[in-house]
């Protein structure tokens, strides 16, 4: 294999995005670094306020350039996306890399038919002719299960449930068969059947066009089922990556662990509580010193001298896996054990 064959396909390094507000600078992400390879799903997780969503609308391009200070290097197929210019994006969106928003509803235009939406997309990057995009909107539309495409093309989204306006969106992501696909927790307000209706869809069209998707959501559950590789964020920070496996059966941060015991059981004891994490996320316009999460830290005085609050700690990554955490690998690991421990005992 040639070193260009073994780039990955999306590298991002130290990307810090900080927004000027009348309150002052907030630090929305802060320098994040993660690779994304063609046919690959990265799962990003965390709270609301994490910089989840800002970092994969940058990648886009949509945020104000005259309020957004960007630092860092967004490099997709060999192009810099931060040094590109917003005429160049425009022909990148929609095209090489495409967007599946969380509501489908406030997403859609309610003056035009779902067709012509698509159609549109399609019409502005091949140059197609009206016939020739409608045929590809009723094809996108058969693609993603939409029944009697050729009739409902001409329906409005009002017209559409819930989760056939959310299938409708991701035929509009999809119609120009773009490399890079975001998918911006795109099954939040969805009933669960359709959820899994819709992992399934997005897996199917995966394996038949190669496209690196970055899904976007704060459900572990969810991330089980879609994502190949995971990657935690906290505070505008990666606090932890690894693969799907690794990450969710042996966590090595206490940010993931709480995310993990805050969640439901199948296979432990019904009357157990949950166990959320305590306090609320950090403001980014004045986030704590140290490690962002020490406030809310189970494990914090475990580690002497105060280094929590005083010394952030480094993300280390070997072979993919990786946590940023002061506690020594070892401690960390009896120290999560146990406390795993006693919330199914």
């Amino acid at each position: 294999m040639t070193s260009t064959e073994q780039q990955p396909f999306l590298s991002i390094r130290d990307l810090r995005v900080h927004f000027s507000t009348e309150d002052g600078i907030v630090k929305a992400v802060d320098g994040l670094t993660f690779d994304l390879a063609k046919g690959k799903t990265l799962g990003i997780v965390g709270e609301s306020g994490s910089g989840k969503s800002v970092t994969n609308l940058t990648i886009l391009g949509l945020h104000d350039r005259d309020r957004t200070r960007i630092d860092g290097e967004i490099v997709l197929d060999g192009q810099d996306l931060l040094a590109t210019s917003e005429r160049q994006l425009e022909r990148l969106r929609g095209n090489k890399m495409s967007m599946i928003f969380q509501d489908a509803l406030a997403s859609l235009s309610p003056y035009h038919t779902i067709g012509k939406q698509i159609s549109e997309t399609y019409r502005k990057h091949t140059g197609a002719s009206r016939l020739e995009a409608r045929h590809r909107a009723i094809e996108m539309l058969r693609r993603v299960g939409i029944p009697q495409p050729d009739v409902r093309v001409d329906d409005y989204p009002h017209q559409f449930s819930g989760g056939m306006r959310q299938r409708a969106m991701i035929a509009m992501a999809l119609v120009c068969d773009p490399e890079l696909l975001i998918a911006d927790e795109p099954t939040t307000a969805l009933d669960v059947t359709v959820q899994a209706q819709i992992m399934d869809l997005l897996k199917d069209l995966q394996q038949e066009f190669g496209t690196a998707i970055i899904f976007i959501t704060h459900d572990l559950g969810v991330i089980a089922d879609i994502a190949d590789d995971v990657l935690v964020m906290y505070g505008g920070r990666c606090v932890e990556r690894g693969t799907k496996e690794e990450v969710l059966r042996t966590p090595q941060h206490p940010y993931t662990l709480g995310l993990m015991n805050s969640m439901p059981s199948l296979d432990g004891p019904v009357d157990v509580p949950l166990s959320p994490i305590p306090g609320s996320p950090p403001s980014l316009l004045n986030p704590p010193s140290g490690c962002r999460f020490h406030p809310r830290c189970a494990f914090a005085e475990k580690v002497p001298g105060g280094l929590c609050s005083g010394e952030s700690p480094v993300l280390e990554v070997v072979d993919g896996r990786g946590s940023a955490c002061h506690l020594p690998k070892e401690q960390r690991s009896e120290l999560f054990a146990d406390f795993a421990g006693t919330r199914h005992n």
